[in-house]
């Protein structure tokens, strides 16, 4: 790799980075938050569902975005607007402002990681080198997750505001490395190809109705959300129409009927739902039934960090092994293994019995996530490689919003009072909502085993098997 790929993948990992701070930090900011702004459980869930939500409903958008405008241009003018709504997030006084300033952040970080992750894609030759790429760009994400945890708790004990203006800091700094280390490319021949208005306007449109069907569901009545999700629904096959009759799709059809693009996507959404679940509801249980503080939550979970020594390190090797299909298989069962030793969960449990848990997920993730980035972009032409990248960010970030929704109504639901009993049983009824997505998305991830050989336009490297 050469001193010029080296310094364009610093400035990619640095954002993805950057993203998975901002997220860890605050999941362990949220109690503190609550309080402050004297937010509800139900609503402070909307801190976290805010930014879900702008990220998941434009994803899409953003990662044609990359393909037609090109690819620097929109990763360096979002990452200028993430930095701006992340400090107007530190500033805000009330529970309404924080959620804007989210949002905003979110939508930044749909249009800016589709171009970071498509500027990998298509800069580094499929193969071994663009694997090592991807792997290293995941573990510097999920370091950035483990960081944020110590980080967050840390700055938690100050200010829970520090947890916004930390990342306006970093996102300076990483702005001026990237105008400075990305290089310039001609603005895409966009002759042919003109921006489908409607593609983007019904899809996004259905996008952000479903999820946020989803988060208020535990929030209004069934007639209500079942409404919305008529509308998205409505919505997504007014999209299917516009895009089958376009002569410039925001996303061509056929690229969905790759069987190996399809599970990654779906086998990241559910991975991602019962992840963010898990870590929202342990966040909980040691925060509001334990007494614990902000730091201890932190370092307690660091644990989960593991995988970022080994998905660079060790991920890699089992891939040119196993292929990415018995790898992802197993990070899979390995999370439905972790879920399940929380499971019998008591108020008075030690750290030590927790431990296994936490390790075996920190194991999950770094067998998992890298390869299932390279599943959802493998065998995609350049044109279309920043698309695929918002499908799958898109995923991962709907699970999310999915998986958070679902923990939180079966807690609200399970929990009569504010006795620790009674918060112990929302708890436990709670988890089984992450070990449910993981044996989902182990049994996805089976079907792509035995590769087919209808799904693959070539033949394949042991690197390159269907998940």
């Amino acid at each position: 790799m050469s001193g010029r790929a080296r310094g364009v993948l610093f400035v990619l990992c640095g954002a993805i980075f950057l993203e998975g701070i901002d997220v860890a930090m605050l999941n362990v900011a949220l109690p503190s938050i609550r309080d402050d702004l004297g937010m509800s459980t139900g609503t402070l869930q909307w801190v976290v569902s805010a930014y879900v939500l702008g990220y998941g409903g434009f994803m899409l958008l953003g990662g044609r975005a990359a393909d037609l405008f090109g690819r620097r241009r929109m990763f360096v003018f979002w990452l200028a607007v993430f930095l701006l709504f992340s400090g107007l997030g530190g500033l805000a006084t009330e529970g309404w402002m924080l959620l804007v300033a989210r949002f905003v952040t979110g939508v930044a970080a749909a249009f800016m990681a589709p171009a970071g992750l498509s500027i990998i894609t298509t800069g580094f030759a499929e193969g071994p080198q663009r694997t090592k790429a991807l792997l290293v760009y995941s573990g510097t994400a999920a370091g950035g997750f483990s960081i944020g945890l110590v980080v967050g708790g840390l700055l938690t004990a100050v200010s829970w505001r520090w947890v916004f203006f930390a990342p306006v800091i970093l996102s300076a700094v990483i702005l001026l490395a990237a105008v400075a280390l990305l290089p310039a490319s001609p603005r895409p021949d966009r002759r042919g190809r003109p921006v489908d208005l409607a593609g983007a306007v019904t899809v996004t449109g259905a996008i952000l109705l479903l999820v946020f069907a989803v988060e208020r569901a535990t929030h209004v009545d069934a007639v209500r959300t079942t409404g919305t999700v008529a509308v998205s629904l409505a919505l997504f096959l007014a999209f299917a129409v516009v895009e089958r009759k376009s002569s410039a799709p925001l996303v061509r059809l056929g690229l969905l009927r790759r069987g190996g693009l399809v599970r990654a996507n779906l086998a990241a959404l559910l991975f991602s739902g019962g992840f963010f679940g898990f870590q929202f509801i342990v966040t909980l249980y040691l925060q509001e039934l334990r007494g614990w503080s902000a730091l201890q939550t932190s370092f307690a979970m660091i644990v989960i960090g593991v995988d970022t020594v080994l998905s660079p390190t060790l991920t890699p090797k089992l891939v040119d092994r196993f292929g990415n299909a018995r790898v992802i298989f197993g990070g899979l069962v390995l999370a439905c293994l972790a879920y399940a030793l929380m499971l019998p969960l008591e108020a008075d449990w030690s750290y030590a019995l927790m431990f296994p848990s936490l390790l075996v997920l920190g194991l999950a993730f770094s067998l998992a996530y890298g390869p299932l980035t390279i599943a959802g972009t493998e065998g995609v032409e350049e044109e279309e490689q920043g698309v695929a990248g918002g499908l799958l960010y898109t995923s991962f970030q709907f699970g999310a919003a999915i998986g958070l929704s679902a923990a939180a109504a079966v807690d609200i639901a399970a929990t009569d009072g504010s006795s620790p009993g009674e918060l112990l049983d929302g708890y436990q009824a709670a988890l089984v909502v992450p070990l449910v997505a993981a044996l989902g998305a182990a049994l996805i991830s089976a079907f792509g085993l035995r590769k087919r050989a209808d799904d693959v336009t070539g033949a394949p490297t042991p690197a390159s098997a269907e998940v």
